[in-house]
């Protein structure tokens, strides 16, 4: 489900080991703050954007496949904490790159709009099996940062190969979530929630991957196979709604009308008839709309990334491979009215031609959050060996660009 295109374990849990320097490698000159915070900021915010004049755009290699005793990190996801503190989620998979065997919950935090991280900390890697698919939100009333999680058998895996049983009943695939109060220093022992939060009759099953939402009325929200994972009380209690099907691994945002836009991978059926990311509207208490492909959002069948930037203007990014035949064309798009066009977009290497992205593996899965100093903080995947896909290691780099990068220095559409 999540293997890469590109040419194309468990430990227990320990308390945090020493901040680690990561040094930035900038692209670009550095851009003026504003010195700005957003400490518990709603998810529209309506404040203005920074407008600096100087096009920023700076990465790093975060998650490093190889080191840390992984083979491999995949499935990115980032959130802000009420302290402006950013926490990125990975899978950390310790033998070998695939989506099964002995895989944790890994991440690391930045106290500094992403210049500097910790060194890797742990959600979960109790037992052999596979802890996967992290979808993080944060909970701006009560500051609570929450994990969602998927889990399966080391003994399975979802289609029955090297040797593994097929995921193929009811509670082979669970959904667990993890919670942090101190601003991600620790996180709780996972919580079983399958008998609330699995439907009848799946099987295979997947949170996410990448992030939550809160909408503006305190609504906290999972995206799920299927279906959205919701709160309404700060989660004390969790609960599901359905939405149509044609999708697997979803991404969900916000509109300024209040809706719910979910921006999906199609499913193999769907993705044949349209090599597209696959879009629904619609609300908790009422219903969604059937999934149709957007057709300006070329996609390989790889999940994508989502966010709202500013509420007022209308600004909504999305990042995924603008392609239809590989993962390596990354490119963020922003759209200012809600989704339905998406006038301004930048590829994300351009400083490498499709051939050397391509060769490079540079591109995949993705997250993204807004920092608090106004810039789009990205975690994307890179294949470390384009020519041994089946057992290069993976890591994740850590991008961050501000407004006039992504929109080349253009006049914005603002309507």
């Amino acid at each position: 489900m999540k293997q890469t295109k590109c040419p194309e374990n468990k430990r227990t849990n320990r308390l945090p080991r020493l901040f680690t320097i990561i040094t930035v490698m900038a692209l670009s000159a550095t851009a003026c703050k504003k010195g700005v915070t957003e400490k518990g900021t709603a998810p529209n915010d309506d404040r203005v954007a920074a407008t600096e004049a100087t096009q920023t755009h700076t990465y790093i290699k975060l998650f490093d496949g190889g080191a840390d005793g992984y083979h491999s990190f995949r499935i990115p996801s980032i959130v802000r904490t009420n302290d402006n503190t950013l926490l990125a989620f990975v899978e950390g998979r310790m033998a070998a790159n695939k989506d099964y065997g002995n895989i944790n919950v890994e991440y690391k935090r930045s106290t500094d709009n992403g210049v500097t991280w910790s060194a890797m900390m742990e959600v979960v890697g109790a037992g052999q099996g596979t802890w996967g698919n992290p979808t993080s939100v944060v909970d701006r009333t009560t500051g609570r940062i929450w994990v969602f999680m998927s889990w399966n058998s080391a003994t399975k895996n979802q289609g029955g190969t090297d040797g593994y049983e097929k995921i193929n009943t009811w509670g082979d695939r669970k959904v667990y979530y993890s919670y942090s109060d101190d601003d991600g220093l620790n996180f709780t022992t996972p919580t079983d929630m399958t008998s609330t939060l699995l439907p009848p009759g799946y099987t295979w099953d997947a949170m996410g991957p990448g992030v939550g939402i809160q909408t503006t009325n305190g609504t906290l929200v999972i995206p799920a196979i299927g279906r959205n994972i919701y709160s309404t009380d700060h989660g004390a209690t969790w609960q599901y709604k359905p939405i149509p099907g044609g999708t697997s691994e979803g991404a969900i945002v916000e509109l300024n009308d209040g809706r719910l836009m979910r921006n999906d991978r199609a499913t193999s059926t769907s993705w044949a008839t349209a090599k597209r990311r696959w879009v629904s509207r619609g609300t908790i208490t009422g219903s969604f709309s059937a999934f149709a492909p957007d057709d300006t959002l070329l996609d390989p069948a790889c999940e994508g990334s989502i966010v709202r930037y500013t509420g007022s203007p209308d600004r909504i990014m999305v990042l995924n491979s603008a392609s239809t035949e590989t993962r390596c064309k990354m490119r963020v798009r922003i759209s200012y009215d809600g989704g339905v066009t998406w006038p301004l977009s930048r590829k994300i290497y351009d400083w490498l031609t499709d051939d050397e992205a391509y060769a490079q593996g540079k591109g995949g899965y993705s997250s993204m959050v807004k920092t608090a100093d106004y810039t789009i903080g990205a975690l994307i995947e890179v294949n470390e060996n384009t020519g041994d896909s089946q057992n290069s290691h993976r890591s994740i780099e850590f991008h961050k660009f501000n407004l006039p990068w992504m929109t080349s220095g253009a006049t914005e559409p603002i309507p």
